[in-house]
């Protein structure tokens, strides 16, 4: 049975799709899972608690200060599920759980949860749309949450639109996906880079880029979430469960990775490197000078990382290259990859505005050593991204 000996926790809030759960529940138990339902006080107006205690064949959890064993409810019933998934989600629940707020048993657990959580939203069609909730979605997807958002269709209080509950089969393949390749980068050690280096004209002034970081620490976090032992040296400070290092110049990275790199089985390398710095770096702010319209500063190359990467690398280890490109994306993406002998490169076009640096969406092209099979994406979320980057990278 596809989920054999898996624990799940399965929330519900209050929205007239939690009816549809049932049907989960039992693709849930017929694979053989252990499931365990929490709801919030709402959702008992749309699904009662003696149908769920009768799918499930457990006990129904719904308030938030119960007692389980000797621990409490929210940390005791975290610690044992594989995987929780909110289906229905309400835009209310949804508000909640992107900002930390635990006013009852279910949101509570999420904050509690430290292992991969599916969120499947419903409702109204103008309310999923309202920029509010979609800020909260993003914020979510990019925590790591797996977002199955809703379908077009008629919806139940007569709109039609976005809004409907996707279907329980399509929730039940998810589940089947992130609960067989929960761990499938186990073992491996995986030098992530992110943000855009900083080089230094004076004490106060430096030249950088606008790279956001954004894709690096998703791909961090979706290979620490897949059992990956990530390093990640980021030029941004940030807090994460795993290495962090960070750096702020091209040389720093060089040194970093010089030292990490030949114990890692892979690199990828999504950070924005600086191709020049300042020649000589001044010791005091440099003043404005009332005489002076023009000021001249003298810029020399940075060692290309990636060639240096090159020298060190052994057949077992994988490197992994980005480009950002403003025109002839597949010819430039094909040359840099060459040169530097990378085993994939991941290319995207910095000219879409409304996507790439500092954006939560990018459109990437991903291709790999023999050209054998170039994929471009669509428009996605960078997690989204993250996660089919690593599988393609890694053939789970």
């Amino acid at each position: 049975m596809l989920l054999s000996g898996k624990k799940i926790l399965l929330g519900i809030t209050g929205g007239i799709a939690a009816y549809k759960i049932c049907d989960l529940i039992r693709k849930y138990i017929k694979s053989g899972a252990d499931v365990k339902v929490v709801l919030t006080p709402n959702a008992l107006n749309f699904v009662t608690e003696t149908t769920l205690k009768a799918l499930t064949r457990n006990q129904v959890f719904i308030h938030q200060f119960e007692e389980f064993d000797w621990k409490p409810g929210h940390i005791n019933l975290s610690d044992e599920a594989d995987l929780f998934v909110i289906a229905p989600a309400s835009a209310n629940s949804i508000g909640k759980i992107a900002n930390g707020i635990c006013d009852n048993l279910l949101t509570s657990l999420v904050t509690a949860f430290n292992k991969p959580v599916i969120l499947a939203p419903a409702m109204n069609s103008k309310m999923w749309q309202n920029k509010f909730v979609q800020k909260n979605i993003a914020k979510l997807a990019n925590s790591g949450f797996f977002i199955i958002e809703p379908e077009e269709g008629e919806l139940a209080c007569g709109y039609e639109g976005q809004g409907r509950l996707a279907d329980t089969e399509k929730i039940f393949k998810k589940t089947c996906e992130i609960l067989q390749k929960q761990n499938f980068l186990k073992g491996k050690k995986i030098i992530v880079t992110a943000g855009g280096t900083k080089e230094p004209i004076d004490p106060v002034r430096f030249i950088g880029n606008r790279s956001s970081g954004k894709m690096g620490f998703a791909i961090a976090d979706a290979a620490y979430k897949y059992g990956a032992k990530v390093c990640l040296i980021t030029t941004i400070e940030v807090c994460k469960p795993y290495e962090t290092i960070k750096i702020d110049t091209a040389q720093e990275l060089l040194s970093v990775l010089t030292q990490k790199f030949p114990e890692s089985d892979a690199l990828i390398m999504s950070a924005a490197v600086a191709d020049y710095r300042v020649k000589e770096i001044c010791d005091n702010k440099i003043k404005k000078d009332k005489n002076e319209d023009e000021i001249n500063i003298q810029l020399v190359k940075n060692p290309d990382i990636l060639k240096e990467i090159s020298k060190i690398k052994t057949s077992s280890q994988l490197v992994v290259g980005f480009c950002a490109e403003t025109e002839n994306l597949i010819e430039n993406a094909v040359s840099k990859m060459e040169n530097k002998n990378l085993d994939f490169i991941v290319a995207n076009d910095v000219s879409q505005k409304e996507i790439g640096f500092e954006s939560d969406y990018n459109i990437v092209t991903i291709i790999d050593r023999q050209k054998s099979d170039i994929q471009t994406t669509s428009k996605m979320l960078k997690t989204e991204i993250a996660d089919l980057l690593l599988k393609r990278i890694f053939s789970p």
